[in-house]
């Protein structure tokens, strides 16, 4: 069984979900079915979201501090990803892209981690990013289309004119194309954001 909540509702954003898992546990650990694809086309059929099938799995592993992205791809490689946390904590946001929404430019942000298993599901016309809160951290999603270098774009992670409350932490790490990205208002002016 697993626990579908909108995160961003508050905010005008309905279409990511948080997915919460039921964990089984004792004495050996713990069991849980961490995706099922006739569970996932329910989950998206009753959200009135379009099923597409994942075409890649990513892992990644950061240190404490290491913010990765806010990132996306533009057509015709445009991603949704489902993402979870396997190992540590993070801080997870997705900014909205899409310039017709009511909610454009909006971001929610949500804390996952190894041990209640959520999931985030990033439709596609959102760029995502996390924080790194715990020592250490593996971050593993499945994306609907794979990478691609001519498509995939990166919002700056402290554009002031999207001002996303990220946890304090005396330094961040990015990587070098992080620390390159451009505003939002760059992004506008270059037209590669979401109908």
């Amino acid at each position: 069984m697993i626990k579908v909540s909108h995160p961003g509702s508050d905010r005008g954003i309905h279409e990511v979900l948080l997915l919460t898992p039921e964990i089984f546990t004792d004495q050996r650990g713990f069991f849980t079915e961490s995706w099922n694809l006739s569970v996932w086309k329910e989950i998206l059929s009753n959200e009135n979201q379009i099923f597409k099938p994942f075409v890649q799995d990513n892992h990644s592993r950061s240190i404490k501090g290491v913010v990765r992205g806010l990132h996306w791809q533009c057509a015709p490689a445009a991603q949704a990803k489902l993402v979870r946390c396997v190992v540590g904590e993070i801080y997870d946001v997705v900014v909205d892209l899409r310039r017709s929404s009511q909610s454009f430019a909006s971001w929610i942000a949500v804390s996952l981690d190894a041990n209640q298993q959520s999931q985030l599901w990033v439709p596609e016309g959102f760029a995502h990013g996390f924080m790194v809160i715990s020592e250490v951290a593996e971050v593993v999603y499945k994306t609907t289309d794979y990478w691609s270098p001519e498509c995939e774009r990166s919002l700056r992670w402290n554009d002031p004119d999207v001002a996303i409350q990220w946890p304090d932490f005396e330094s961040t790490l990015l990587s070098s194309k992080d620390q390159e990205a451009l505003c939002l208002a760059d992004h506008l002016v270059t037209n590669e954001l979401f109908p």
